[in-house]
C-alpha cells in the first residue's frame, strides 16, 4: 500500500519560510518522479514543482521561480519543499504526487497523492 505523508505545514508571516516534507512508503520511490501542488481555497489545485527520481532535473512553476526549492533523498525515501519569501497568495493546502511515467503540471501523470498539509501565509 502506497502512502505518501506530507508535515510542515502552519502559519507564517509573509516573508518568512517555511519547509515541507513528503516521506513516501510502499513504492521504489527512486523511481518516481516527484511533484508538490498546491490548491487555495475556491482554487483548481496547481502544479508547484517537481524533480526526476535521481533529482537531477527540477521543474517550478513561473509564481515560485526563485523563492521555492525542491529536493530529495531518496535514502530516506523523502521530498522536500523549502520555501522561502513566502507571500499571502502562497497560502494553499499543499501535496505532493509521485508519477512513475511523466511528469510537469498535468495532475494526471500522477499514480499517487499524499493527504495534504495547509500552509497559511499572514500578512
Amino acid at each position: 500500500q502506497v502512502q505518501l505523508v506530507e508535515s510542515g505545514g502552519g502559519l507564517v508571516q509573509a516573508g518568512g519560510s517555511l519547509r515541507l516534507s513528503c516521506a513516501a512508503s510502499g513504492l521504489t520511490f527512486n523511481t518516481y518522479n516527484m511533484a508538490w501542488f498546491r490548491q487555495a481555497p475556491r482554487n483548481e489545485r496547481e502544479f508547484v514543482g517537481g524533480l526526476s527520481p535521481t533529482g537531477s532535473r527540477t521543474s517550478y512553476a513561473d509564481s515560485v521561480k526563485g523563492r521555492f526549492t525542491i529536493s530529495r533523498d531518496n535514502a530516506k525515501n523523502t521530498v522536500y519543499l523549502q520555501m522561502t519569501s513566502l507571500k499571502v497568495e502562497d497560502t494553499a493546502v499543499y501535496y505532493c504526487a509521485a508519477a512513475r511515467m511523466g511528469w510537469g503540471p498535468d495532475r494526471k501523470n500522477y499514480d499517487y497523492w499524499g493527504q495534504g498539509t495547509q500552509v497559511t501565509v499572514s500578512s
